[in-house]
């Protein structure tokens, strides 16, 4: 009974233990807003395409999704990008993508959009705003 436990733990061990190089190692990193394409005014009820423009850095970028935070009529968007771990990697000067979001108004009054461009030199958080108005 002993050998056939031991054999089970040994066996445990070695499958446990397995390495695996195939595993893709990535982080997120959220990028500064270039430019925004978003509409002049909404009208309470429909759905409008924002389309942010942002650089990626290097080919180990890829586009994740964005992050958003609402509180009542206020909107902060930016780019989370994947950044993967790879040595292949190659920079980028001046590679402008583009990521679009659908945006349902929902509320009446104004929309306030905060686009989120990066730090200034005192680590403070520096916006693109917009106001959009919900019009009849």
């Amino acid at each position: 009974m002993k050998r056939v436990i031991m054999l089970c733990l040994t066996l445990l061990l070695f499958t446990a233990c397995s390495v695996n190089d195939d595993d893709v190692n990535y982080s997120f990193e959220i990028l500064p807003v270039e430019s925004v394409d978003i509409p002049s005014e909404f009208v309470l009820g429909e759905v409008y395409p924002i389309t942010i423009s942002y650089f990626r850095p290097s080919t180990c970028y890829a586009f994740n999704d964005f992050y958003y935070q609402k509180e009542l009529n206020e909107r902060t968007v930016a780019p989370v990008n994947y950044v993967f771990d790879r040595n292949d990697c190659k920079n980028l000067n001046d590679e402008l993508v583009e990521a679009t979001f659908n945006f349902i108004v929902t509320s009446n009054g104004s929309y306030l959009f905060k686009f989120w461009q990066g730090e200034d030199s005192n680590g403070e958080s520096i916006f693109l705003t917009v106001e959009v108005p919900v019009v009849e």
